[in-house]
């Protein structure tokens, strides 16, 4: 999912300048709130940013909606937001087949799809 590595470039790019926000969206019946990648998302924008401050997050659970996760750069007179929508399931069994097949190739350890993707 890339929008972890763009969320972190972003992060560092705009500073401390602007507010920010996730706002991640999943089917009725998921559970956890706010998500693992949401988790993810606030995690890393409290690295950038070398803070351990709360940062707004909203979970929706609503109909059959797959995944979408969007983090929120708002600053006077502008907003920049970076949107991931799964429109299927599949795309989640395509990475985990290529996960599968890189980590094959690479020593014990634990990784992560960043490490997958080289980012």
């Amino acid at each position: 999912n890339t929008v972890v590595p763009l969320t972190r470039k972003a992060a560092e790019l705009l500073g401390k300048d602007c507010d920010l926000d996730v706002i991640e969206l999943h089917h009725r019946m998921k559970k956890d709130a706010p998500s693992g990648t949401a988790k993810r998302l606030l995690e890393i924008l409290r690295e950038a940013r070398g803070t351990s401050d709360e940062i707004p997050a909203q979970s929706i659970r609503a109909g059959d909606i797959v995944g979408e996760h969007t983090v929120i750069f708002a600053g006077p007179g502008e907003r920049l937001e970076l949107t991931h929508r799964a429109a299927s399931r599949e795309t989640f069994a395509v990475g985990a087949l290529r996960a599968a097949r890189w980590v094959l190739q690479q020593p014990p350890g634990l990784y992560n799809m960043e490490d997958v993707l080289g980012l």
